[in-house]
């Protein structure tokens, strides 16, 4: 089966270096995109170009960020399925900012700067890794903030359109121990999706963490969708 992961704001598709080699052991085409992260609207054209390559069926994977690209990808007939890695699932014109503002702020907000044109990065200091990535190794951490990048404010505060998990099969991976994205609220997303949810413990970088989980989650909606075919 043919599918995309697309990575969160701030990062890169080093997301996904542990769970794609898994996919495509499994028999799976994998794509990686990699967002520009100056709007939602240009992350959602880019990651449709990506899509634009595929015969389909496609399952589209998020985390954090991109779910909100592919909740707006997905409406797209080739897609038959998406998951959701601790992963932003808005409504139809709904923001990232206004999901997170109904909610206390995560620890994350505390290490949050703002840079001169309005974009925003985590700083990653001893006290950051220590509260909200204490489960990644030393390696990890290097190979996260070497591939860093600044995110615009515009892809947190652009509203999404018609969201694709109103008429596409859903599934939802939990990190019950995030400080960047509150587990409550990704429990709120996915019961408001629908979504069959799964939960695992640990920080937000659940990709990098438990990839193996990551990985079996999206062979099994993979499955789920093809009647078990690869």
């Amino acid at each position: 089966m043919e599918m995309i992961l697309v990575h969160g704001a701030g990062g890169t598709p080093t997301t996904w270096d542990s769970v794609a080699p898994r996919l495509r052991d499994a028999g799976h085409r994998v794509q990686l995109v990699s967002n520009p992260m100056h709007s939602l609207a240009g992350d959602v054209a880019n990651t449709a170009r990506a899509l634009a390559g595929c015969a389909g069926p496609v399952l589209l994977v998020g985390h954090s960020y991109g779910g909100a690209v592919i909740t707006n990808v997905g409406t797209d007939p080739r897609v038959v399925g998406l998951v959701y890695i601790a992963a932003f699932a808005p409504d139809q014109g709904e923001s990232v900012q206004a999901i997170v503002e109904r909610y206390p702020a995560a620890e994350v907000h505390k290490h949050m700067r703002r840079g001169p044109d309005g974009e925003w990065a985590s700083e990653h200091t001893e006290e950051y890794w220590a509260e909200i990535g204490w489960d990644l190794t030393e390696a990890q951490r290097r190979t996260f903030d070497e591939g860093s990048r600044p995110s615009a404010n515009a892809i947190f505060t652009e509203a999404t359109g018609e969201p694709a998990w109103r008429d596409t099969p859903s599934w939802y991976l939990v990190a019950a121990q995030d400080r960047t994205l509150r587990p409550e609220i990704q429990r709120d997303m996915a019961a408001r999706a629908g979504a069959t949810v799964t939960e695992v413990p640990g920080s937000h970088f659940t990709p990098l963490v438990w990839p193996q989980r990551v990985a079996d989650l999206v062979t099994r909606a993979a499955g789920a969708v093809t009647g078990g075919l690869p």
